[in-house]
């Protein structure tokens, strides 16, 4: 099958891998423009163009799709049905009716759960049991399409966003070539109840409120476990929490109830968070235990808590 294949981050390379492996012709790449990043912010190509360009096809970056010359390019590919994961730009109705099977969508979620931005991390956050991986064909609405094929996962105690991006790219790159080889499939549209909307995450939600049940910060700790990282005070000083688990405890919120070699307890609105791995604002990540060697902390300390 001839195939557009548009997508930007690590979760759409690894379905690109698999669509080229199953023996598709692959004929257009689309993925965002390069973007500064690191400590010089060089321009840095998306994980989807290193992929493509290894490969050995055509990478096109327009910063956007509604232009007739972007359009000519995507129709001159005729293919057969465009792959979508994870691109990051709208796609025109001219553009979702190009492809002789329109597009399809690898969605990181349950839908009609977590429509947009930043599924899996909304997921933890709220507490989810399970989630898992839609393909969709694309219209016009943000993930409203009917769904096709669909998998899930359950959200384990120890997942982050990390671990559970992982998992479902697996089972995102695993549905795309099963729906691939059977089109056209039969679409099941979305239900009407049960819908919600993962907005896109602002990093001014990492801020740990130390009010909240210990059980919420540890979602929100796994949950923004690579990025953005949740974020502490202590003595003014930003301190990223990337490890913790809640536990047994009561006290004064925020005040640090024990501290071992394994852990630092610290209590919260409800119950205590025994947090295992952190660091300090310019250092690296650490165990408690390599933590305290150079930042000593005791019983009795407290974290900054917001008035």
């Amino acid at each position: 099958m001839r195939i557009i294949f548009a997508g930007t981050p690590e979760f759409a390379a690894l379905a690109l891998r698999a669509i080229v492996e199953a023996g598709h012709d692959v004929a257009l790449v689309l993925t965002q423009p390069d973007r500064p990043a690191g400590r010089g912010m060089a321009l840095q190509p998306s994980p989807v163009k290193r992929l493509a360009l290894e490969l050995g096809i055509a990478v096109f970056q327009p910063p956007t799709l509604k232009v007739t010359v972007a359009q000519d390019r995507v129709a001159a590919a005729n293919a057969d049905v465009m792959v979508v994961a994870a691109y990051g730009l709208i796609l025109p109705q001219s553009v979702l009716d190009m492809p002789r099977f329109g597009c399809i969508n690898i969605h990181a979620s349950l839908l009609p759960r977590w429509r947009g931005a930043a599924p899996i991390q909304r997921a933890l956050l709220a507490g989810d049991s399970e989630t898992g991986v839609c393909i969709m064909q694309v219209e016009a609405g943000l993930d409203t399409g009917p769904v096709l094929l669909s998998a899930s996962t359950p959200i384990t105690a120890v997942d982050t966003a990390a671990t559970l991006h992982d998992r479902l790219a697996g089972i995102g790159a695993r549905l795309v070539v099963e729906a691939l080889a059977g089109l056209p499939l039969p679409a099941r549209p979305q239900p009407a109840a049960g819908v919600t909307y993962a907005h896109k995450i602002a990093k001014m939600e990492a801020t740990i409120d130390w009010s909240k049940s210990a059980r919420e910060l540890d979602r929100q700790i796994r949950g923004f476990n690579p990025f953005p990282g949740a974020q502490a005070q202590f003595g003014g000083q930003t301190v990223k929490i990337w490890r913790a688990e809640p536990v047994a405890g009561d006290g004064e919120k925020g005040r640090i109830l024990s501290v071992d070699r394994n852990s630092i307890v610290v209590a919260c609105g409800s119950g205590a968070l025994a947090i295992s791995e952190l660091q300090k604002a310019g250092g690296k990540r650490l165990q408690v235990r390599e933590f305290l060697a150079g930042h000593p902390l005791k019983a009795g300390d407290n974290f900054d808590v917001a008035a």
